[in-house]
């Protein structure tokens, strides 16, 4: 091999080499390009999951603690019928109470009985109010056409409520415990059935709280008048 054709194979060959590292430094650039297209939604990192959700039990049962994701997953209905049902007859229950314990100031002659007017009224004037609420918020009617609210339990017949218009002193006082006790019964056996079927949160503490405070009340009723 002469001296020139030494230096044209040297020239050729180091060619070659520029070429095969250009291409290799070409294809390692390309491979750290992210993927183009939809591949790329399917190989990207999920986020890091959220934090364990402390679900709170229904009354009577302990919380349990539950994946975020499976929380939000699960989609149980916001209410159904049977809470709107207990609501809007809750509402007349509620009031026919105040009415009653509205008559007691100016006849009852026990100041325990008065107290407990008082009580009734300053708890359960608000709680119609709730209740409305929770219907305005979803667009719902609180009425019931051609619903008897008579029928329902613990609500008093016209005829009592006028019995307990007319009566005054010591008879005032009997019919009004006697009264107002079947009266909050009649509450407590709603809220209890609402607390097996209903599914609204906010109503299950609500119909709890109406259990248990008038299920008290009952007792300080029983006291006021000796059998």
């Amino acid at each position: 091999m002469t001296g020139r054709q030494g230096r044209v194979w040297l020239a050729v060959t180091a060619l070659a080499v520029l070429l095969v590292v250009a291409g290799v430094a070409l294809a390692r650039r390309g491979d750290s390009r992210p993927a183009a297209g939809p591949s790329a939604t399917t190989t990207a990192v999920p986020p890091v999951d959220a934090p364990p959700v402390v679900v709170p039990g229904r009354p009577g049962e302990p919380a349990a603690t539950r994946a975020a994701q499976e929380v939000r997953d699960a989609a149980p209905p916001r209410y159904n019928g049977l809470d709107v049902w207990y609501v809007r007859m809750m509402i007349p229950h509620h009031q026919q109470a105040v009415e009653m314990a509205n008559l007691a100031p100016d006849r009852a002659a026990d100041p325990r009985v008065r107290a407990v007017a008082d009580r009734i009224r300053a708890a359960q004037g608000p709680e119609i109010g709730v209740l409305r609420g929770w219907l305005g918020t979803r667009g719902l009617p609180a009425e019931v056409p051609g619903h008897d609210h008579g029928t329902m339990r613990g609500m008093q017949s016209a005829e009592a409520m006028r019995q307990l218009a007319a009566a005054r002193g010591a008879d005032f006082d009997r019919l009004f415990v006697r009264m107002m006790t079947a009266h909050h019964e009649g509450a407590v056996i709603m809220s209890t059935d609402l607390l097996k079927v209903g599914a609204d949160q906010t109503l299950q503490e609500f119909a709890n709280a109406v259990a248990v405070e008038q299920s008290a009340e009952i007792t300080r009723l029983r006291e006021l008048i000796a059998p």
